[in-house]
């Protein structure tokens, strides 16, 4: 059977006009969908997987299941690649989900590995770079903030610190979020007195800044410290940050009676003040467990079909945070089954501590264990507490997890609701599980871009969000001509990777941001696409802009005037404002860049080194344009020919 995704109602073609008039109830749930796989598809799967199987070995290594259009759909590890591979062929014995990809299998590659543990490892890499339908999928994974305290300058830098371990120092961490970093490195500022400006900053000083007034940094730019009284400092922040605080904090203790028998009470203010500093470092720890020196607690709790993972992250003693995961999976798979795909991913790109502590033993624990182990050159434990300290940290972790998933089905559950009314309103056969948005942003034709948001059951899709700089030579303001050109990029580009139109990154319903103008535009390029059973609606806001007083324009239909209280006019209120919102900062953005471009680019002489130097020594296009002649002159790889140049472009009259 096949599934209509978006399609308008042909028994009711009035459906979206009567909604004005309606009480806001939900439509009636739609015919379930049957994905049972076709004979026929089973029949080419099996027979590709038989092709497969008659050229494989009986070593270890990675399969990729390919469907027609050569994407990845699953990709699996196998101790014995010949035999794994052939269980797909034994369609009795598996579940429902791999009796889906087996008929959708068109071919099978293959990679070869040593060992186990090297299949493992390619596996989660491939996994994360492929992000195949059938497999468990860890999407939210961004990196985590680390402090970094330099090692390649004499007085070192304390700073936040997103990205590859590539330049020299010391790094600490990972912390669950920005946050947590921030409000650690400005307590250890007040406690420890380091400097966190740039190099370049510290380079151009000739007075002491704001940070060394409000006591949060010591001065070493202008020398109000030695170089080896800031060292110990350094070492002393090194210490505290590596576990041994009680040390720091006893000698800081003892300085400060020292100053005060000796009556220097203000050195006995500033020791104070530093270990107060350190006090409100250790009062945000929230969760402290003896024994635990560096290790990560992965705990899951599974309903409804999800599950919700909770990483706590404990640093030499103490906790840098947790954050929750919601990896996407299919709704048969077992909590293990889950841990187990999430532990491999979650270190593809991050080193591993020395121990992970588990809420459930994950299928193939001693496997992920030496596969760790090996990523990190040192032996990695994975443990399950059953009781004692260890097994409280877990179960205050499960419920952080229990928590968490609630919230995120109570809204998935309202979001699902509104998306029903949104079918409902607009003749939709089901619920849109995608809806993509689009608005443009400019000022007075300048610096114009289009902007895509994207909604579904989960709410905002913000990694699918998408901005376009407008490319074609359009009129100042031609609002109409963008919207062409976005829609014309974005659906000639889904058409080409996807023209069966299937899968979840095709559109269910198109909203913009207009009126019956953009409509039309809009409706046009669909015509010219072959596209016209894609749902289109357009909103406009209300007279002299009033929310509450929007109008919707569907096709071939008069204007639907929602009333102020309806939750579907909220709900459209919401994924409206959301697109100008995108569009708006992705034209600051560009609009940002042109204006520095054009101040410094504009000059004569200068090209992308000395731009460079420039901006290295002042630290912005601002601060450039105000220097002086001598400040110029002073810059690395500046000449006194090119500084007046600068200067006169600056300071010329006219």
């Amino acid at each position: 059977m096949a599934r209509l995704r978006g399609k308008r109602r042909q028994d009711d073609p009035s459906a979206g006009g009567k909604r004005a008039a309606m009480a806001p109830e939900l439509a009636e749930e739609a015919e379930p969908y049957d994905p049972s796989p076709g004979a026929a598809s089973i029949s080419r799967g099996i027979e590709a997987i038989a092709e497969a199987v008659r050229n494989l070995s009986g070593g270890p290594g990675v399969y990729r299941m390919l469907n027609r259009r050569g994407d990845p759909h699953y990709v699996g590890k196998a101790r014995n690649l010949k035999k794994r591979v052939a269980t797909y062929g034994q369609l009795a014995k598996l579940p429902h989900r791999l009796q889906r990809m087996v008929a959708e299998t068109a071919k099978v590659e293959v990679v070869t590995t040593h060992t186990e543990v090297e299949a493992l490892l390619l596996e989660s890499n491939l996994i994360k770079r492929f992000m195949p339908r059938f497999n468990v999928l860890l999407r939210d994974d961004k990196s985590f903030p680390y402090i970094l305290m330099t090692a390649d300058h004499a007085f070192p830098q304390i700073t936040k610190f997103r990205g590859a371990h590539n330049r020299d120092g010391r790094y600490f961490g990972p912390f669950a979020s920005a946050g947590a970093v921030n409000r650690t490195v400005t307590a250890l500022e007040k406690a420890f007195l380091l400097r966190s400006c740039s190099d370049a900053v510290f380079a151009a000083r000739t007075r002491p800044c704001l940070m060394y007034q409000i006591k949060r940094c010591a001065a070493p730019c202008v020398g109000r410290i030695s170089e080896a009284d800031y060292a110990a400092l350094v070492r002393q922040a090194g210490e505290f940050l590596t576990g041994q605080s009680h040390d720091i904090q006893a000698e800081l203790a003892a300085e400060m009676q020292a100053a005060s028998d000796r009556l220097d009470f203000e050195a006995a203010a500033v020791c104070r003040d530093r270990l107060r500093a350190l006090a409100h470092i250790q009062s945000h720890q929230d969760i402290n467990v003896e024994n635990i020196d560096d290790a990560d607690v992965i705990a899951a709790h599974q309903e409804g079909g999800q599950t919700c993972v909770q990483v706590f992250f404990f640093r030499a003693g103490r906790n840098y945070g947790n954050r929750a995961y919601f990896p996407s999976h299919d709704k048969q798979l077992s909590i293990e089954q889950v841990l187990s795909a999430f532990v491999a991913q979650f270190y593809d790109n991050k080193p591993p501590p020395p121990l992970i502590i588990l809420s459930h033993g994950p299928e193939e624990q001693a496997l992920i264990a030496e596969a760790l182990s090996h990523k990190a050159e040192r032996k990695v434990s994975l443990l399950r507490p059953q009781r004692g300290a260890k097994r409280k940290l877990v179960e205050q972790a499960i419920a952080n997890a229990r928590e968490a998933l609630s919230r995120r089905l109570t809204e998935s559950s309202s979001q699902r609701k509104r998306l029903e009314l949104l079918a409902e309103a607009f003749g939709l056969d089901a619920a849109p599980e995608r809806v993509e948005v689009y608005d443009n942003s400019h000022i007075q034709g300048a610096q114009p871009y289009g902007a895509m948001i994207v909604a579904g059951p989960e709410g905002f899709v913000k990694t699918s969000y998408r901005k376009f700089k407008i490319k074609g030579e359009l009129a100042a303001g031609d609002d109409y001509g963008m919207m062409r050109e976005v829609l014309t990029r974005r659906l000639s580009r889904a058409l080409k990777e996807n023209p069966e139109r299937e899968g979840a990154t095709w559109p269910d319903l198109i909203l913009i941001d207009g009126g019956r103008g953009q409509l039309n535009v809009a409706q046009e390029v669909l015509a010219e696409l072959g596209l016209e059973d894609l749902p289109i609606v357009a909103i406009a806001k209300g007279p002299e802009r009033n929310a509450g007083r929007e109008r919707i324009f569907l096709p071939d239909k008069a204007p639907i005037l929602l009333p102020p209280s309806d939750p579907l006019l909220y709900f459209l209120q919401r994924l409206r404002d959301e697109a100008p919102r995108f569009a708006i900062g992705s034209h600051r953005q560009g609009r940002s860049k042109a204006r520095l471009r054009s101040v410094l680019d504009e000059i004569p002489g200068i090209g992308a080194k000395r731009k460079r130097s420039l901006l290295n020594h002042f630290g912005s296009a601002g601060a450039v344009a105000r220097a002086g002649l001598p400040d110029l002159e002073a810059v690395e790889g500046i000449s006194t020919t090119v500084a007046r140049k600068v200067y006169d472009h600056f300071h010329t009259d006219g």
